[in-house]
């Protein structure tokens, strides 16, 4: 019998002494139990482990490191543990792997092998975003990161600002020491009533969550230099 393929979400902000406190105890026993896994981060994999259990083996457990350069065929061979009946955790850097993530690969191979793959609870900014943004939460859209080239990255935020009318919310993220920029384009670029949401830091105690119009966000900009931010461009 094969193993399965669990998907750990971690706390999104610094992962603290109590961050446990935002994985619920049934998907904490899971990946108690787990001596294989797949991380985008070792570090802050291991970080995480320890944290929610002090004296987690770490000697003995086996991370594969995934991440925008692995190729395809290390993937591959990452999940051999699940071929021979071992379990084993798929670890973003932070929230929900799979979602902006490269955890998405391995678990695409999983699926052509029928590997059995398991979604356990956690955090994620996207949907935490959204859900107190006060903007359409019945159509919307994730669009990930955007263009690092600056032309580029204007052009898709013209194109998201008008999607909003016919296509509802529309969230996209940036690198955080880019985010500055990004905003500064944002409103340079986008049509004054154009509702835009800045959920900034979710879940730490220096939380920022607000939704104005472009209008309004010309008169105070904040400072997200460095803060993990989801933004949301929407319409009521």
């Amino acid at each position: 019998m094969k193993g399965k393929i669990y998907m750990i979400p971690i706390t999104i902000g610094n992962i603290q002494m109590d961050s446990s406190n935002d994985i619920p105890p049934s998907s904490l026993k899971v990946v108690l139990n787990l001596r294989y896994f797949i991380v985008e981060n070792l570090k802050s994999a291991r970080r995480f482990l320890r944290t929610i259990d002090k004296d987690f083996d770490i000697d003995n457990s086996i991370f594969y490191v995934l991440n925008k350069h692995t190729d395809n065929k290390e993937i591959y061979q990452f999940l051999e543990p699940c071929r021979n009946g071992k379990d084993i955790g798929i670890i973003s850097e932070a929230g929900c792997p799979g979602i902006a993530d490269p955890g998405s690969t391995a678990v695409a191979i999983g699926h052509m092998e029928n590997i059995e793959t398991i979604p356990l609870i956690g955090p994620s900014s996207i949907l935490m975003a959204l859900m107190s943004s006060g903007l359409n939460g019945q159509q919307f859209s994730f669009h990930g990161y955007l263009p690092k080239d600056r032309g580029n990255r204007i052009k898709k935020i013209k194109t998201l600002a008008s999607n909003t009318k016919d296509n509802g919310a529309q969230l996209f993220m940036e690198t955080p020491f880019r985010n500055n920029h990004l905003l500064e384009d944002i409103l340079s670029h986008c049509p004054d009533h154009i509702l835009l949401c800045i959920a900034s830091e979710i879940s730490t105690e220096n939380q920022y969550i607000k939704t104005k119009s472009i209008k309004n966000w010309k008169l105070q900009t904040p400072n997200l230099n460095k803060k993990p931010t989801i933004f949301i461009f929407g319409l009521i």
